[in-house]
């Protein structure tokens, strides 16, 4: 039996997860309209490449991914574009972001799909191709999957594991999964550990999710994968923690897990992966998870693009006490801009919510520095002085006690006695901080301008001038490597010296026959020319 490691704090707060675990997954409908957003991932947004009225079919792709850190998206059935706009979109800030929206025929007639021989593709041409087939990770950060299936510099990645701890409340999608489609995420780690040449591959799943255990452990029979059970406690489904628990291992700080030879993928991703390649689908559809305060809790498999009041409806009215909308689970979900917002790849549970299950916050009171949020800290930061620093706005401070290694979990808010919002001020921290980058960079790059244009002038003064001086000057004389101008300058100065010798030997004509006093005239007048010119030539005492 392997082995388990623990990870510092955590919390076990209440589950939630039986309202929506008694119905099997469900097909939702084809709704009026799609609205599909370019950005559902980290990294670059796509780039729309339909018209508005262009005629589409299911699976072809209506935005091309930008950069190595980006994916495509397509369109989720058949029909008509109807808007490429700014719109309503799931995501903390609410702005809105570009979508392609689609009137759909009915139809729901498929591009031409196919499926890709992966044993035998080039690696890079086989990681390219999941990118174009919008392959992005369903269980937390959506980081494109093709990036992630690099190995990079490293001949291989020794350990894959497979995410399905799923340790957030109220949230059973993967749970669902893994109990009906066990099969298929079996297949999808085994074309990801070809990719990554993994030479072990584990399955971890939270010990409160037994069906789900025996369904993977039956597709796996056949296999050398290990599923592993898990104690249940929030957060053991962070990538970090996970890795902690099953291998003893931590990514360094800052660092990602592949620098300790791990790789960690959600279930889900790993389901998404077998139809991309085995049946050429790409990502247009996931199983999210509708819960909360609706009559019948349910999961249901629904194209991306679907308005969130639509789904909710599946689950039966929401009732009339109902206030808003929760994307993700109650710790690290955040709240709906509006339910008109669109179902995305990292979807993966919607909770209506009301005063009975999410009460308001009581005011939030001084820190008493309990150290109970350390405690809680799966990360063993130190929340409240990250709490004092973020609060005073002294950024460098923060940094400084590791802010960016914050994965936002909410233990420290789910213990804190004085009801502080502290992952808000993290937020707020790293947007700042961001923000501030991000001004800087600008202001690099103008200098970076500004210093290369006065160079730029000065040297283009300096070629006028040598040019100038060429022109002026002449051709060089062979003989002497003088220029013209330098052998009439060496002229000159001769003829002036020649003209000094010469006034320096004149001797008084016509002197004979004088009388005494004229002579004596004569040198007077020459005894003050020659102490002039002794003066003049006499150089000149320093101050």
């Amino acid at each position: 039996m392997r082995p388990l490691f623990d990870f510092h704090g955590g919390v076990h707060p209440a589950q939630h997860k039986a309202e929506s675990a008694t119905l099997p997954i469900a097909a939702a409908p084809l709704p009026k309209r799609l609205v599909v957003p370019m950005h559902q991932h980290i990294g670059n947004r796509a780039k729309p490449i339909v018209s508005v009225g262009e005629r589409v079919l299911k699976g072809q792709m209506i935005g091309q991914a930008d950069g190595y850190i980006s994916c495509a998206v397509h369109a989720p059935t058949s029909g008509t574009v109807s808007a490429i706009e700014m719109a309503t979109v799931p995501h903390p800030s609410g702005l809105p972001d570009l979508c392609i929206s689609i009137e759909p025929d009915g139809a729901d007639q498929w591009v031409e799909r196919t499926p890709l021989d992966y044993t035998t593709m080039n690696p890079s041409e086989l990681r390219n191709r999941l990118r174009d087939l919008g392959l992005a990770g369903m269980g937390g950060a959506v980081f494109p999957s093709h990036a992630k299936l690099n190995p990079g510099r490293r001949p291989n990645v020794p350990t894959l594991i497979l995410n399905g701890a799923e340790c957030e409340p109220w949230i059973t999608c993967d749970d669902m999964l893994m109990r009906e489609r066990a099969d298929q995420i079996v297949s999808g780690a085994k074309i990801m550990q070809h990719m990554l040449g993994a030479t072990e591959v584990l399955i971890g799943i939270e010990d409160n999710k037994s069906e789900a255990i025996q369904a993977m452990r039956v597709a796996c029979a056949d296999t050398d994968f290990e599923v592993v059970v898990v104690p249940t406690k929030y957060p053991s489904g962070g990538a970090k923690q996970l890795t902690k628990i099953l291998t003893g291992k931590e990514p360094p700080a800052g660092g990602r897990s592949t620098e300790i030879g791990v790789q960690v993928f959600n279930v889900a991703t790993a389901y998404s992966l077998a139809r991309a390649v085995l049946h050429g689908e790409p990502l247009i559809s996931r199983v999210v998870t509708v819960t909360g305060n609706v009559e019948r809790p349910q999961n249901f498999e629904a194209l991306i693009g679907t308005p969130v009041h639509e789904l909710v409806v599946l689950a039966g009215p929401p009732r009339a006490d109902t206030h808003g909308y929760i994307m993700g689970g109650p710790m690290m979900g955040f709240k709906l801009p509006a339910d008109q917002a669109p179902l995305i790849k990292a979807t993966n549970c919607l909770i209506a919510t009301s005063p009975k299950f999410f009460p308001a916050p009581p005011p939030a009171l001084p820190c008493i520095r309990c150290t109970l949020c350390a405690q809680a800290c799966p990360v063993e930061l130190q929340p409240q002085e990250l709490y004092w620093f973020s609060r005073a706005k002294e950024f460098g401070k923060a940094q400084d006690y590791d802010l960016f290694d914050c994965i936002e979990c909410g233990c420290c808010d789910y213990v804190c006695p004085s009801n502080i919002p502290l992952v808000q001020y993290y937020r707020f921290a790293k947007s700042e901080i961001w923000a501030r980058e991000r001004e800087k960079d600008k202001a690099d790059i103008a200098r970076d301008r500004h210093e290369f244009r006065d160079y730029r002038i000065e040297r283009e003064k300096k070629d006028r001038a040598d040019k100038l001086a060429a022109k002026t000057q002449g051709p060089k004389t062979p003989a002497t490597g003088h220029t013209e101008a330098d052998n009439k300058q060496v002229a000159i100065q001769a003829a002036i010296d020649r003209a000094k010798l010469k006034r320096a030997g004149v001797e008084p004509r016509n002197v004979d026959n004088l009388p005494a006093d004229k002579l004596q005239e004569i040198r007077e007048i020459e005894a003050r020319r020659a102490q002039l010119k002794h003066s003049m030539e006499k150089p000149a005492e320093t101050p």
